[in-house]
């Protein structure tokens, strides 16, 4: 009998275990168990022109990653000289900082490929298993952010291949536990070894809602010294699962980390569900409560958020549905973009990439306008809402508005015109303009909560709510508009109101995110090009290379090195 504290050391601190922190190592070791590898320089670099030199023996494009490196950090795409120069820099000193280890090395970087994994399971008398493949292509700065299980695009053979290569690494390294085989698949199903990781990956709950099986579970009995009770031929694929990863980041702001308190958190009900379609189930595995801090100095995840059905379009359907349901104020997240690829015809055809968001997103993301339908539910939201505030404020005797059925709602810019009685279920809203009628049934909102959940014409919904000064803030997916519900002539003049200008920025450097100063590069006088680094900004482990964006002559720097920054903190302004 062994105690959880060595079980805890049998799992994580063997000899074996430490090479997951190694991937020079662990690229040797692939080849000499005959697993395909990417061609590349594949022992540490000692300088950035030693790694532009190599950059050029092998061709360009290259992938610098740092040996210890992992979730993204410690790795850089380079396409030329430079940026081989500053990516090797950049990738030491993130490998430093996080990890201890600045080794670095450099390999080919295979242009739009697909990230497939393979999980694989051993214990201690010889037995390795794989437990099938999860497609991990959408990434951002190559960190993942949606998984699936099984990938939409390999075949059987290519499956059986994979996983074969897989179990023939571990048994060389007679691996004990759960762990991760890494491979980048070219559109030709060709496929190589990127590395393994010796551990329990962020995604495997999408892995044990295909097998039926707790990998945490099947570690611990690897601990302690358990025979693995099944066989490969027993482990087959039931169904599709989907993972969102949750993070603390600003979409509209090139995905880049937010900190603050988390005032709201509402998660999804986790379960059985009746979807439009199939039944899903959801599985929410988060780490963090409502009032929480998230800083600028771990890592940005929120949650790790599932769904699971019996077919990807129902697996997908489920998720799009349960991000509806999770509500999350106080800083920045990436909820609306997640929302946006469920919806995306690309990612529903399974036609996936890691060049996936930069190919969709070419300009970043900027939320997508209301569809109609979408524009239909935020009316009716929104009009009740405000019924229940001006029934309030007359109930408790204020000076409120007198009730009345005709309004004007404003959309974002577009007005429109309605007529609102109540019905036995809800409210019956008729749009005279348009020639139809939206019914809508809704729950027991009151005033205070985020989110509104209903059922518009047959179809049911959650939206996230905010007052605003006049009217609502109405977010569905990755649809939000400010919201009016207005009298006809106070329509009126809202639609005489000219255009705000925006102030004009120009001059200016600023932080795009809160974080640590690293370096500021620049002094008072000094004539910058565009394209140079004026900044090294760090938060949650990952450095951020701020340049120039036109010539100029610096007029002020703001903080120095070593100074906290805020989220548009001037850096530096131009004379």
């Amino acid at each position: 009998q062994k105690t959880a504290y060595e079980i805890y050391q049998c799992d994580w601190s063997s000899d074996v275990c430490s090479s997951d922190l190694d991937k020079i190592a662990s690229k040797k070791l692939a080849n000499e168990a005959k697993v395909n590898t990417i061609p590349g320089w594949n022992d540490a670099i000692e300088s950035p022109e030693q790694a532009v030199k190599i950059a050029q023996d092998i061709g360009y494009p290259v992938m610098i990653k740092a040996s210890a490196g992992g979730g993204g950090k410690g790795l850089r795409v380079a396409f030329n000289d430079k940026e081989a120069f500053e990516g090797f820099s950049s990738c030491r000193n993130e490998a430093k900082n996080s990890f201890g280890d600045d080794r670095v090395f450099i390999e080919k970087f295979v242009e739009s490929p697909r990230h497939i994994e393979i999980q694989v399971l051993g214990d201690g008398h010889g037995n390795v298993v794989y437990l099938h493949e999860r497609e991990c292509s959408i990434q951002r700065r190559h960190q993942k952010v949606i998984e699936e299980a099984p990938s939409p695009f390999i075949s059987e053979a290519t499956r059986k291949a994979m996983g074969e290569q897989a179990v023939a690494l571990a048994k060389a390294v007679k691996y004990q536990s759960a762990g991760t085989v890494e491979f980048v698949v070219g559109k030709d199903q060709d496929f190589y070894f990127l590395e393994m990781n010796t551990r329990l990956q962020v995604e495997h709950p999408v892995t044990e809602c295909i097998t039926g099986l707790d990998l945490v579970e099947q570690m611990i009995r690897s601990a302690y010294g358990e025979k693995m009770a099944f066989g490969q031929s027993d482990l087959k694929i039931n169904g599709w699962a989907i993972e969102s990863r949750i993070y603390a980041e600003d979409p509209y702001r090139g995905f880049l980390p937010s900190i603050g308190r988390l005032v709201r958190y509402e998660q999804p009900e986790e379960g059985e569900h009746e979807g439009a379609g199939a039944p899903y189930v959801v599985r929410n595995d988060t780490g963090v409560r409502e009032g929480d801090e998230i800083s600028m100095f771990y890592d940005p995840m929120i949650a790790k958020l599932c769904t699971w059905s019996e077919t990807r379009e129902g697996a997908i359907d489920g998720m799009a549905r349960a991000l509806e349901d999770l509500a999350l104020e106080g800083l920045g997240h990436n909820t609306p973009f997640l929302s946006a690829v469920m919806d995306q015809e690309r990612f529903r055809s399974g036609k996936l990439a890691t060049s996936y968001i930069p190919d969709e997103f070419p300009d970043g993301f900027h939320g997508l306008e209301p569809t109609a339908a979408q524009a239909d539910l935020m009316t009716a939201a929104a009009v009740c809402m405000h019924r229940s505030a001006v029934a309030r404020a007359r109930k408790a005797g204020g000076a409120g508005p007198l009730p009345r059925d005709e309004w004007v709602v404003m959309v974002g810019k577009a007005a429109r015109r309605v007529l609102v009685t109540e019905a036995e279920t809800g409210l019956s809203i008729e749009l005279p303009d348009e020639g139809r009628t939206v019914a809508l049934q809704t729950t027991a909102w009151r005033p205070g909560q985020g989110q509104f959940r209903g059922v518009v014409d047959g179809r049911a919904f959650t939206a996230t709510v905010k007052p605003a000064a006049d009217g609502f803030v109405i977010r569905h997916r990755a649809a939000e508009a400010r919201v009016r519900v207005l009298t006809p002539k106070v329509a009126d003049l809202y639609a005489r109101l000219p255009e705000r200008q925006a102030a004009d920025t120009s001059k200016l450097i600023v932080s795009p995110m809160p974080g640590l100063v690293v370096s500021l590069d620049v002094a008072p006088g000094q004539e910058v090009k565009e394209g140079e680094t004026v900044a090294v900004i760090e938060a949650m482990k990952m450095q951020n290379i701020i340049k120039a964006e036109r010539d100029g002559v610096v007029k002020s720097v703001g903080p120095k090195a070593g100074d906290s920054v805020a989220a548009d903190e001037v850096l530096v302004e131009f004379a």
